[in-house]
């Protein structure tokens, strides 16, 4: 394989990227906002407005680098259902929506334990079992029309290859639908009334199939080219590592969501009360993992300021005690229902950096404990690049931090779905800072508070 081309959907954003095989590089990439529509019938997705924006710049891709494969990695909480004409039977629904709570309690009778899951109960449509439980309890009709259930990244595959598949790592996500210990289907699946019509779970990393003559004719990629099954998107951070390293160590995927990773860790007793779940890899493996929407966090504080903290910022916060208490997004995270505070305003843009980027990093810190995690600790995504997150992670963690050689995990992750003879490159490990001892009691002063 020389060129994969890579469809990776995060909830802010939709990316289509070109992966070269050879040096696990993006050679090419595009954006488009994943803007969620309001409806009627409720907040859904604009899957035909992404499905015309791929076409178009896989067409584009082929023309000026070849295209040798296509993965798929999307964010989690999300599935398509479609008719027995392999039609979208109803628009697919935005996770953030506030529908499923108005059945939260029907929904909690039949759901099955967290013993079983790994999922721990979330708001909103963050349990794609409450999901489905809401769409077909609040639309009867719906239940006639629905003939299967494909989870995202597979229902790309289905519209590239005309295959059906779910992917393990998908229903691994905090679905209720998953038994991640048995690797089949939850009971969920029947008590909804689903049992043999959600398509086939198979592991990510086999192929779907090959590009149907359709799609090759709109883009001029040849028929047969092989998709990948595809991939849940923090899992696609997970993949390369999972690959390279020997366990233990842990893995903290960063976008909107921070998802913290413990491969072969302590994590024996895990809190479904503080977003502690289990995840899937794509080897079909239980992996225990934490998070926050520490993506979303630092978009609200930030609010547009690009400031640049310098030296007299860190000292001034660390002097003043100035911390951001949590949760700045009270609706997930290890701090579920707790109210964001300030211990004392920032007097500088700057300031108001360097505290948010310790409070994300002591956030990281505490996912990373929640889950027993033991090793390395390696950072993906955008707060690779954040060097105040990390100063405070490095002091924190006592068996190293590193960053990811890739600075977008998810597209490189799951392009390795179809290059199983590339060579991951380690993480670049980060020095200790110098102010070590200083962030360690900023840290103790954060937790008292707490």
């Amino acid at each position: 394989m020389t060129h994969v081309a890579v469809i990776d959907i995060g909830k802010t954003n939709a990316k289509l990227a070109l992966v070269d095989g050879g040096t696990l590089a993006e050679i090419a990439v595009v954006t488009r906002p994943n803007r969620s529509l309001p409806g009627p019938p409720w907040p859904h997705v604009d899957l035909d407005g992404h499905w015309r924006f791929f076409l178009t710049h896989l067409g584009a891709f082929q023309a000026e680098h070849g295209v040798d494969a296509i993965s798929i990695t999307t964010h989690g909480a999300a599935a398509v259902l479609l008719d027995r004409q392999g039609r979208v039977a109803a628009p697919m629904l935005d996770y953030e929506h506030s529908g499923p709570d108005a059945l939260a309690a029907r929904y909690d009778a039949i759901r099955p334990d967290f013993a079983l899951t790994g999922s721990p109960r979330l708001s909103l449509g963050l349990n794609l079992g409450a999901q489905l439980h809401w769409l077909l309890a609040a639309h009867p009709d719906l239940a006639g029309r629905v003939a299967h259930v494909v989870t995202y990244p597979q229902y790309w595959g289905w519209r590239l290859t005309g295959e059906l598949a779910s992917d393990m790592t998908s229903l691994g996500c905090h679905t209720d639908l998953w038994d991640p210990w048995q690797g089949r289907f939850s009971p969920l699946v029947e008590r909804l009334g689903l049992a043999g019509r959600f398509a086939p779970a198979r592991r990510s990393n086999e192929v779907l199939g090959g590009l149907s003559p359709e799609v090759a004719g709109w883009t001029g990629i040849p028929a047969g080219t092989p998709v990948a099954v595809g991939i849940h998107d923090s899992n696609a951070s997970l993949f390369p590592h999972v690959l390279a390293r020997q366990a233990p160590f842990a893995v903290v995927s960063t976008g909107t969501w921070v998802v913290a990773m413990a491969v072969g860790g302590a994590g024996e007793r895990l809190d479904p009360a503080r977003d502690v779940l289990v995840n899937v890899s794509a080897l079909g493996r239980p992996v225990p993992s934490a998070r926050f929407m520490g993506g979303r966090e630092f978009e609200i504080i930030r609010a547009g300021s690009t400031a640049q903290p310098s030296d007299g910022d860190r000292a001034a916060v660390l002097d003043a005690g100035l911390m951001i208490l949590p949760a700045v997004e009270p609706g997930s995270g290890p701090f579920r229902g707790r109210e964001m505070e300030w211990t004392r305003r920032p007097a500088t843009d700057g300031q108001c950096m360097v505290a948010l980027s310790w409070y994300l990093a002591l956030m990281t810190a505490t996912c990373l404990d929640l889950v027993g995690a033991q090793g390395p600790t390696i950072i993906e995504g955008p707060f690779a690049r954040n060097g105040d997150f990390l100063d405070m992670l490095s002091a924190l963690c006592g068996e190293g931090v590193e960053t990811a050689a890739s600075a977008t995990g998810t597209s490189v992750g799951a392009a390795l779905l179809c290059l199983p003879d590339a060579v991951v490159e380690q993480g670049r490990p980060r020095l200790m800072p110098a102010h070590a001892e200083a962030l360690r009691g900023y840290a103790a002063e954060w937790f008292e508070h707490l």
